[in-house]
């Protein structure tokens, strides 16, 4: 006797899906100018990327270079090149 076949997985949820558009917008601003802003864009990739059953990559990708854009910035600060850091 052969097993059931299991259910099918439920239909994505209802409503837009802004998955890549978190994700690529929190990787150019994560990349360019502003860690913090693709911290943000990238955490809303992932929560979108589960609601809709799509892969996290992008949001994951953001976070990651938002974070090395802060640090970045700060060795940048701490070395005495920042804009406001002239002697």
């Amino acid at each position: 006797m052969n097993a059931p076949y299991p259910p099918p997985p439920p239909p994505p949820a209802v409503g837009r899906d802004r998955t890549t558009l978190w994700g690529v917008l929190g990787i150019v601003l994560g990349l360019i100018c502003c860690g913090f802003l693709g911290i943000v864009f990238g955490y809303l990739s992932i929560r979108d990327a589960k609601r809709f059953g799509k892969s996290p990559v992008l949001g994951w990708i953001a976070i990651a270079l938002g974070v090395l854009n802060i640090i970045g910035n700060a060795i940048w600060r701490a070395t005495g090149h920042g804009m406001y850091w002239y002697r």
